[in-house]
């Protein structure tokens, strides 16, 4: 199974946000143990660069993206998904470029927790919870 991990997972980790960090640490340990096949975007980088800004100096951003790419295999962002990302009728670009990105890697789900964002995507958008009740293994 393949997934592609929204920004909003991937960060309820790195933050430890805690109404959000026990199911989507899982999703991770899913991944680090290559039960699933974990895909981020490019996209999804710099984003969590922004966001976490005060919390990331240069070298921590380096550890940070060495730490992700162990787990999670990092898709490029290409022209062609901007501009598929343009065409969809998404309420919000970024979430039509996750969507795109999903679409070009072949993802069987969108994990996330903007669930309302990706009713457009040609790709299931999951919650947390929603993969780990439905994914029959032992974490």
């Amino acid at each position: 199974m393949k997934i592609l991990v929204d920004t909003n997972v991937l960060l309820d980790v790195l933050c430890k946000r805690p109404a959000f960090y026990e199911d989507s640490a899982k999703i991770f340990k899913l991944c680090e143990a290559g039960e699933v096949s974990g895909i981020i975007s490019a996209l999804s980088v710099p984003n969590i660069v922004y966001i976490m800004r005060k919390e990331l100096d240069t070298e921590k951003i380096k550890h940070t993206l060495e730490n992700l790419s162990l787990i999670f295999s990092i898709m490029d962002l290409t022209g062609e998904d901007l501009h598929k990302a343009a065409n969809m009728d998404f309420k919000d670009y970024e979430d039509a470029i996750q969507s795109a990105c999903a679409v070009r890697a072949k993802a069987n789900f969108l994990i996330t927790r903007n669930i309302s964002g990706f009713g457009k995507s040609q790709i299931p958008a999951l919650l947390p919870s929603e993969l780990l009740t439905n994914f029959t293994c032992s974490i």
